[in-house]
């Protein structure tokens, strides 16, 4: 048992600033209370407690190829079968994925993020491998699936049948690449089998211009209006949307996920996150493959924060852009697939204490922090 005492903690799913002490016992939040104090004494004098973070989308398989292909188009880097990531993939050993996958889910670890959302290539051995990975690593991957079979324009919808029922004995959902790459009926086969077994169906929508472009001249309906009216619950990116696309969002049930540096890598656009947030839209916060950029979720904070701020020249709200890394991901998880916790009494314990250098404690976050100026990460697996 232990106290973490005279710290700002962000409670709840609104971040909510106070000044208390949490006690922590056998990795459960059993007390927050200004009086509150038991067990060994951790005295984080105006430091900033903040929920852990939540990577809401990663490729942690293309650790294997970091930085490599700079400059190439998009598809020319992640269409599979034959882009840069897929041909390293399949070139890469089982013992060399695990150890790259190993280091980024470590880097994650400490800067913070004790949870992620995973597309995971390779099929059934793909998930095993990065479970056998993550096993003794204080971090929770949320990982989605998806199988060859999938692909192409005549696809064998028995066999895709089967491969997704194969793959969500082991998987926490199913994430295909794109429109794509799949059929609507496929699409509708991964929606309907992970509803009925209460697991994620997610897909990349809208990344590019010419992605929205391709699926209009050949269907009439946007991606995103095809992700809508499918029901997948996650929406990945969302960047290039047309017309009444995130007002047809903001009136479903599907979670969006933004990575803004990912886009900025590929040059595919800025998403329109304050237009997201107007509507009503609560997305989460990723950083997209691992090739591109650190899985850090604190530099994706001030990234977004400032490129939102040129792009739109108003102000994103700090606030709400830590919940996207934080508590936002509790409003979709209605399955408890992911089991994020808020900084609430009976809660786990997973938290992370910044450093304070100013008195806004969402700027503080968003705006002043690095890695170093991590004091604490409490976990519920282990104390970092």
């Amino acid at each position: 048992m232990f106290t973490i005492a005279n710290g700002i903690i962000l409670k709840g799913q609104d971040l909510v600033p106070s000044r208390e002490n949490i006690v922590v016992d056998e990795g459960k939040i059993i007390e927050i209370g200004k009086e509150s104090r038991e067990g060994k004494i951790i005295d984080v004098e105006g430091a900033v407690v903040c929920p852990s973070f939540v990577n809401g989308h990663v490729h942690i398989g293309d650790s294997i190829i970091k930085d490599e292909g700079y400059g190439l188009s998009l598809s020319e880097m992640v269409r599979p079968p034959n882009g840069v990531k897929h041909v390293a993939l399949a070139n890469a050993t089982d013992d060399e994925l695990t150890q790259v996958m190993k280091e980024s889910m470590w880097d994650m670890v400490n800067s913070g993020t004790t949870h992620f959302i995973d597309y995971r290539e390779g099929g059934i051995k793909g998930v095993k491998l990065l479970k056998e990975a993550s096993k003794d690593i204080p971090i929770k991957p949320i990982i989605l699936g998806r199988d060859d079979s999938f692909y192409g324009d005549d696809p064998n919808l028995g066999k895709v049948k089967v491969a997704i029922k194969k793959l969500l004995k082991v998987a926490d959902g199913i994430a295909p690449s794109g429109f794509g790459e799949i059929t609507e009926e496929v699409a509708e086969l991964i929606v309907s089998e992970c509803s009925k077994q209460g697991k994620i169906s997610s897909i990349h929508v809208a990344e590019s211009e010419s992605n929205q472009i391709e699926s209009l001249n050949e269907f009439g309906k946007t991606e995103i209006e095809k992700g809508v009216k499918n029901g997948f619950d996650q929406l990945v990116h969302l960047t290039n949307p047309k017309s009444n696309d995130l007002d047809l969002v903001s009136k479903s049930s599907s979670n969006v996920v933004v990575c803004p540096r990912a886009n900025a890598t590929l040059n595919v656009g800025v998403c329109r996150l304050n237009d997201m947030l107007d509507l009503g839209i609560r997305p989460l916060l990723g950083t997209d493959n691992v090739m591109l950029n650190s899985p850090n979720m604190i530099r994706e904070l001030e990234f977004t924060l400032k490129l939102m701020s040129v792009y739109y020249k108003s102000y994103i709200a700090p606030k709400q852009l830590l919940q996207m890394a934080t508590t936002n991901v509790c409003r979709f998880d209605v399955n408890n697939i992911i089991q994020k916790s808020l900084i609430n009494e009976g809660n786990f314990a997973e938290f992370v204490i910044f450093k304070s250098f100013s008195k806004n404690p969402y700027l503080n976050i968003c705006n002043r922090c690095e890695t170093k100026n991590i004091l604490y990460i409490i976990n519920k697996k282990c104390n970092v």
